[in-house]
């Protein structure tokens, strides 16, 4: 998205753009901000809305990468800790999903209705982030939001609380309140993880907030990275042979790049499909 806003103030440029990609959905909601304000002058593929990039770059690859960044940063021990996660899109269930593999009781926090009730039928516990303030030794934030975590929850935290990002930037947990509640600078425990003292109770957060998965690993594995990288490819050699026949704004991905990007995966792993025969095709029609 950076890209795409840099070119833009070049009109020259703007002007010879076919189209282009997005991998983020921090850097869709910019672009998204730009065609309500009539500033988008290409079509933009949503590529981090793609089901591929959705399924398993976010569920599978943040999922596994968070709790890599956080382990290695601190050498917990997650089983048997109560982890909250704030948060339950497609990247946060990755997040839950693993925490609880490795033996952790799990704590979702959400502000849409259907993801909290999709949580709880999952079987996760389901509260709001202040009534999980207490109760919570890990709290890993994947929201995409400022502020997830602020000054009223860090009062209500336990001695010894972990806290952790894995969305966006280094604003879900609030930096600024945190050195107002602790006194300043804190103390670095652990070469990735800094101690915030409130009130006699040891706050660590890892990784100065920022996104753990970078900052304390190497981010997604390339297994998973290889099926994002395939859906801009393919999208990129989509966007070059139509030319501009979208109009300019932010479009979904065309579902037959998405089952392209499967089946080479598929091709990969050694794996055979079905495929529908003539009379099914035609009974499905209708419906697909």
């Amino acid at each position: 998205a950076e890209l795409i806003v840099a070119a833009h103030g070049a009109p020259a440029a703007a002007e010879r753009l076919l189209g282009a990609t997005e991998e983020t959905a921090t850097g869709l909601v910019r672009l998204r901000a730009m065609a309500a304000a009539g500033e988008l002058r290409c079509a933009v593929l949503a590529i981090n809305e793609a089901l591929t990039e959705r399924v398993f770059n976010d569920r599978y690859g943040t999922g596994q990468s968070t709790l890599d960044g956080l382990l290695r940063a601190t050498n917990l021990l997650l089983a048997g800790r109560t982890v909250v996660v704030l948060g339950y899109g497609s990247a946060g269930r990755g997040v839950a999903q693993r925490a609880k593999g490795m033996g952790a009781a799990v704590i979702v926090c959400e502000v849409d209705a259907v993801r909290a009730l999709e949580a709880r039928m999952e079987g996760f516990e389901v509260m709001s982030a202040l009534a999980a303030a207490p109760l919570g030794e890990v709290f890993i934030t994947v929201t995409g939001a400022p502020h997830v975590l602020r000054r009223e929850h860090f009062a209500l935290m336990r001695d010894g609380a972990v806290l952790a990002n894995a969305g966006h930037f280094d604003v879900e947990i609030s930096l600024a309140d945190l050195a107002a509640l602790g006194g300043g600078e804190p103390r670095e425990a652990l070469p990735l993880v800094d101690e915030y003292v409130i009130d006699g109770r040891r706050l660590h957060l890892v990784a100065k907030g920022r996104v753990v998965n970078l900052a304390a690993a190497e981010g997604h594995p390339a297994a998973v990275m290889d099926l994002s990288f395939a859906a801009q490819a393919l999208a990129v050699a989509a966007i070059a042979a139509e030319g501009c026949e979208r109009s300019a704004g932010v479009h979904q991905v065309p579902g037959a790049i998405d089952q392209a990007v499967a089946r080479l995966k598929l091709g990969t792993l050694g794996i055979a499909i079905d495929v529908l025969s003539d009379e099914q095709e035609r009974y499905l029609r209708p419906f697909r």
